[in-house]
């Protein structure tokens, strides 16, 4: 039984002045949400001060959405963990328009149990 979709989503080469807005990460977890049908609970957003980037989680009523942003690093990582099934989101296209990321990663993670690991067959 699948319990629950996540995501890892990886975004390099990204435009490091892009990273330290606060404002445009958040942005992208608005179109995210929007487009899922997800629904907020509650946010907790940090912006490291000077050079640094940004760090944002939102809780969903679906489990979370997350980002860690790595200005000295051209580099931004998302987590989204969704118990409903969802749709794929745009991750690449969007990431490489927002952040101008010259590369982006999605792993897709399904979380539970499977069949065989059900009949406990397997570990």
């Amino acid at each position: 039984m699948i319990v629950g979709t996540e995501w890892l989503i990886e975004a390099s080469g990204c435009d490091p002045e892009i990273l330290r807005d606060e404002a445009v990460v958040r942005e992208i977890f608005v179109r995210v949400i929007n487009d899922l049908g997800l629904n907020s609970i509650g946010s907790v957003w940090h912006k490291f001060p000077g050079e640094g980037g940004v760090t944002g989680l939102v809780a969903l009523t679906e489990s979370h959405l997350a980002c860690h942003t790595y200005p000295e690093h051209g580099t931004a990582t998302f987590n989204l963990y969704c118990c409903r099934t969802r749709p794929e989101w745009t991750w690449e296209a969007s990431l490489k328009k927002t952040l101008d990321a010259a590369e982006v990663r999605v792993t897709r993670i399904e979380r539970g149990r499977d069949q065989t690991d059900a009949a406990g067959g397997g570990r």
